[in-house]
């Protein structure tokens, strides 16, 4: 750590300094708070979506018992494959996140005089449960990058507030009694020599 020098240019560089830090610290706060709030929202989401997840799944299984068979089970998986998710991106707190949008699906052919008339609706659910599932992944990266991003902002707030501004302020008062006792000095020296002067006149 560079030695403080004592001097006005010093001064006036951590009156700057003190000034920048004041000002940049209601940005970061208002940040901070609009993060957590955030990490709130999508925290709920989360837990949203994990609640679908389970309501889809008790409609699936209470298809799958009621119409079923070992058979169209087994054969379920097999007929549904997932091509790709569509996302966007939304700026959420200053930092962009993915959304998702949809879940793309691909449905092997089959007879329809073979299969049951269930595996349709079963289909549909079976979809609507992958969807979901990734959704989650999505939400969840997105609490991940909302976390990250409250880290950094709370680290730079706590820097600023218990760090920079407090030893700019310390530093200020330390230049200002040094050239205060310089002042002073000047001062008596200034006395001094003219009492000095006066006496050697008289």
């Amino acid at each position: 750590m560079a030695k403080l020098k004592l001097t006005k240019t010093e001064l006036k560089s951590q009156q700057n300094a003190f000034k920048q830090f004041s000002r940049f610290l209601p940005t970061l706060q208002l940040k901070k708070q609009q993060l957590q709030l955030e990490m709130r929202s999508s925290s709920a989401r989360l837990r949203a979506n994990e609640e679908e997840q389970e309501k889809t799944r008790l409609s699936l299984n209470a298809w799958i018992a009621l119409f079923g068979d070992e058979e169209g089970l087994e054969l379920l998986p097999s007929l549904l494959m997932l091509k790709g998710v569509d996302k966007s991106v939304a700026n959420i707190a200053g930092i962009n996140v993915p959304v998702f949008e949809k879940a793309d699906f691909e449905i092997a052919e089959y007879d329809l005089f073979k299969r049951d008339v269930w595996i349709d609706d079963a289909l549909t659910m079976l979809k609507t449960l992958i969807s979901q599932q990734e959704a989650h992944k999505i939400l969840e990266e997105q609490y991940r990058l909302l976390a990250k991003e409250l880290r950094t902002t709370t680290q730079r707030v706590n820097l600023f507030e218990k760090v920079k501004i407090p030893e700019c302020r310390e530093n200020m008062r330390k230049i200002r009694i040094y050239l205060g006792d310089i002042d002073t000095a000047g001062v008596v020296r200034s006395k001094i020599a003219k009492r000095k002067t006066q006496e050697a006149q008289s």
